[in-house]
């Protein structure tokens, strides 16, 4: 996706297919797709098998051709209907020695991981161990924030996202920590963090509120939390490759992340992936596996005959309660929003409502994307239909992760008989050449570093005559040293403004995390910042230390004596 337009060889005929495909049907046979056996569905009719097969196999042809196109190094794809897996696909590698990308690797989930706490905490419900409405100080009774209304926090608000906390609070998405000790102690470093607005009130997004979420799972279990998810959600649904921690997925060959840099080539790239954040952004899962969630979450909390949750706590868990904007709102882990990609143009030009279901309307659709560093991932549940996909990328531009996001709308578009529309980059131009600015403020320090070398080092020692052609340069160096350390230091100054104030409010992040997860832009931004805080002081004084041994003061009359 080296650019914000879509090849032109994505609408031949064999895409066409999928513009006559009237959807997925209820029921369909099982297809084989490089090699892996989708599950056998119940019987279907011959016309509508093959309708069902054509829109499978746009969708794989679809996505070859991205990873053609873009170099994308691999992705695979789950489909599930009516609680059987009918369709999953593999391409392109799972890391550089060339291993094959199967739909049974794990890969990093990012933000896709917060469903899956929410049925953990779902499940403490049902065991009465939680209560939706009670205040997190109820089971954490240190927890605090540095804001007194921290206290009437609820569990409710934390899994609709309505808890007040920032977004911003991502630091721990730059940490390496490991181990089940690192939950706790991230929540505990949240103490010093402002709430963003009233518990409650309203949608704010913040990884921050599963994190708490995933503490309170494992406080009240009264196990670790990733020994808590791989004994009652991972086990029971079967999810063989679905972890908790980097060192069991890499054990179970889980894939390699890669990042794009520059703008120009896909490099594997080990981003931090902190135990830390497990319950809203760590843990790992591939993309059968994912599909193992959905089925349950589709037939009311049942998987294989036996019950991971309740009737009434999926309706609660699906429920949205939270409004994002007009046309979306959020559940606990998932968005949800009219499935536009199901209708055509006039369609959805006359859908009112959009979030009422209803005879004629535009279905829902629940939702939730993972956006890593170096991985990008996908899950939606259209309920009215019982559809479920889930997409996992082992790659991630995050200079604009809109264009790898249309790769999410337009798998919904062809499985629902609609062409793929071309991807609209949406990332403002800081975020999208952020690499070009970091590398140009490398070049600019840079320079700064020879001029100011050059300046220290030449002619260290004044001649003890002036030769008359030379009798105004010592007023010349006098003049140009002052300027050229203000200017200096003025290039400091907006670095450090850039990199500490500017981009993080921008982000809604801080420094350490766009270092780590922004690899094209951390590899300049470090040498950057080295310069603007450990160089420009001695700099400075070396500079202005220098104009008042350089020569005689401008207009002052130069002494002929030779003692």
């Amino acid at each position: 996706m080296g650019s914000t337009t879509w090849s032109a060889r994505w609408f031949p005929s064999r895409l066409l297919t999928a513009g006559v495909a009237s959807g997925i049907v209820t029921c369909v046979l099982a297809a084989t797709v490089v090699g892996v056996p989708a599950t056998l569905a119940a019987p279907a009719s011959p016309a509508a098998s093959a309708s069902s097969d054509q829109a499978y196999e746009a969708v794989d042809t679809f996505l070859r051709e991205q990873l053609d196109d873009p170099g994308i190094p691999g992705a695979a794809i789950s489909v599930v209907r009516d609680g059987v897996q009918v369709h999953s696909a593999a391409f392109g590698r799972a890391d550089d020695s060339g291993r094959a990308m199967t739909p049974q690797t794990p890969v990093l989930l990012a933000s896709t991981s917060k469903s899956l706490t929410a049925i953990a905490v779902m499940q403490q419900v049902e065991a009465g161990r939680l209560q939706l409405d009670e205040p997190v100080r109820t089971y954490l009774p240190w927890f605090t924030l540095k804001d007194s209304r921290s206290s009437s926090i609820t569990v409710r608000h934390l899994l609709h996202q309505a808890s007040g906390m920032a977004a911003g609070d991502t630091a721990f998405e730059a940490s390496n920590a490991q181990g089940p000790e690192a939950i706790e102690e991230g929540v505990r470093a949240l103490s010093g963090s402002p709430l963003a607005g009233e518990p409650g009130e309203g949608f704010r997004y913040a990884s921050a509120n599963f994190n708490v979420l995933g503490l309170l799972v494992q406080t009240v279990s009264g196990q670790p939390f990733g020994d808590y998810m791989e004994q009652h959600v991972f086990g029971p649904l079967g999810m063989a490759h679905s972890h908790t921690t980097r060192e069991a997925a890499r054990a179970d060959n889980a894939a390699a992340g890669y990042s794009l840099w520059f703008g120009a080539f896909w490099r594997q790239t080990d981003v931090p992936a902190p135990s830390t954040g497990m319950p809203s952004t760590t843990m790992y899962a591939s993309a059968e596996d994912i599909g193992r969630e959905l089925i349950a979450l589709l037939d009311e909390g049942r998987f294989g005959g036996r019950a991971i949750l309740q009737p009434e706590s999926v309706d609660a868990l699906l429920t949205p309660r939270a409004r994002v904007d007009e046309s979306k709102e959020y559940a606990m882990g998932w968005f949800t929003r009219p499935l536009l990609e199901a209708a055509g143009p006039s369609d959805r030009a006359t859908q009112a409502g959009p979030l009422a279901e209803g005879a004629g309307a535009v279905p829902l659709v629940l939702e939730h994307q993972g956006e890593w560093g170096n991985t990008h991932t996908f899950k939606a549940l259209v309920p009215a239909t019982g559809l479920g996909v889930a997409l996992v990328v082992n790659a991630n531009d995050t200079s604009a992760p809109s264009r790898l996001k249309a790769l999410d709308y337009n798998v919904l578009r062809i499985l629902h008989g609609q062409p793929p529309t071309p991807a609209v980059v949406q990332e403002d131009w800081l975020q999208r050449y952020s690499w070009v600015v970091s590398l140009a403020l490398l070049l600019a320090e840079l320079l700064s570093l020879a001029l100011a070398l050059t300046l220290l080092l030449r002619n260290r020692a004044p001649a003890p005559r002036q030769a008359p052609a030379r009798k105004h340069a010592p007023a010349r160096k006098r003049w140009f040293l002052p300027a050229y350390a203000v200017a200096a230091l003025a290039l400091d100054t907006f670095a450090l403004w850039l990199c500490f104030v500017y981009a993080p409010v921008r982000f809604d992040t801080n420094l350490a995390v766009i270092v780590r997860q922004f690899p094209d832009v951390g590899v300049s931004l470090v040498p950057v910042l080295a310069l603007a805080i450990i160089w420009s002081l001695p700099r400075t004084v070396l500079l202005l230390a220098r104009v008042f041994t350089s020569g005689p003061a401008p207009g002052r009359r130069q002494s002929t004596s030779l003692a």
